[in-house]
């Protein structure tokens, strides 16, 4: 049985991506477009690093500790609505780049997080059909379809409603709320687990047909080692 295709190979976006940078990412993130980092501060950076790159981590590293903790990096990053990206989503990009498990990420681990954002905004970009800034039901779909993941519409509903930022946004017409949908931050979310539970589930499955018989022990080892 497959349980999903080569995840983003398209779009270039795989979880854990590949340490390195492109070019700057769009900050100052406009309505309507996926979300990055801030805008930076100017800092002279140390010998041998590049100067944009260096620039950026020095941003967020507001404590100039050379490290980058969990709260620095939440309040670095914003969705293309302005508002800050979700605590859990943070802390997933800490555990995907915090290589040597420390609690937070060097200027080295950073740069793999830099690449790796700037792949998830143009896999946003392309599934934001409608240009909103944010991630409906349907374009959900095509996204998950994309990566090989088939969902079955109620698993689908499952994680739309889970991720949906309508759940914790103030109710209709309420100043300042967040637009409906699924915003940068929880997509990028949403799709790490979907293709992490997958995995785990592929690794259970030996022959390979869609059904697993596991005792107690071995399902809460597997849920409890899930983001």
């Amino acid at each position: 049985m497959s349980y999903g295709g080569q995840y983003g190979a398209q779009y270039g976006a795989p979880p854990g991506g590949a340490p390195g940078y492109g070019g700057a990412p769009a900050y100052g993130a406009r309505p309507g477009g996926p979300g990055g980092f801030a805008p930076p501060s100017h800092q002279g950076p140390p010998a041998g690093a590049d100067p944009q790159l260096w620039s950026w981590f020095a941003a967020v590293d507001t404590d100039r500790s050379g490290h980058i903790s969990a709260p620095e990096l939440q309040k670095a990053l914003i969705n293309g609505d302005w508002t800050p990206f979700d605590l859990d989503t943070v802390k997933l990009l800490m555990n995907i780049f915090d290589t040597d498990r420390s609690g937070t990420i060097g200027f080295n681990e950073f740069a793999g997080l830099w690449k790796y954002i700037k792949d998830w905004q143009g896999v946003f970009r392309h599934f934001d059909r409608d240009n909103s800034g944010s991630i409906d039901g349907r374009e959900l779909q095509d996204a998950l379809r994309q990566f090989g993941y088939n969902l079955s519409p109620q698993l689908l509903s499952l994680v739309e409603r889970k991720y949906d930022v309508k759940g914790t946004a103030p109710a209709p017409g309420s100043y300042g709320g967040p637009p409906p949908g699924i915003t940068f931050d929880r997509f990028v979310r949403a799709c790490v687990v979907v293709k992490q539970i997958t995995e785990s589930f592929s690794q259970l499955d030996n022959d390979r047909d869609g059904w697993v018989q596991i005792n107690y022990d071995t399902f809460m080892q597997t849920v409890l080692t899930l983001p």
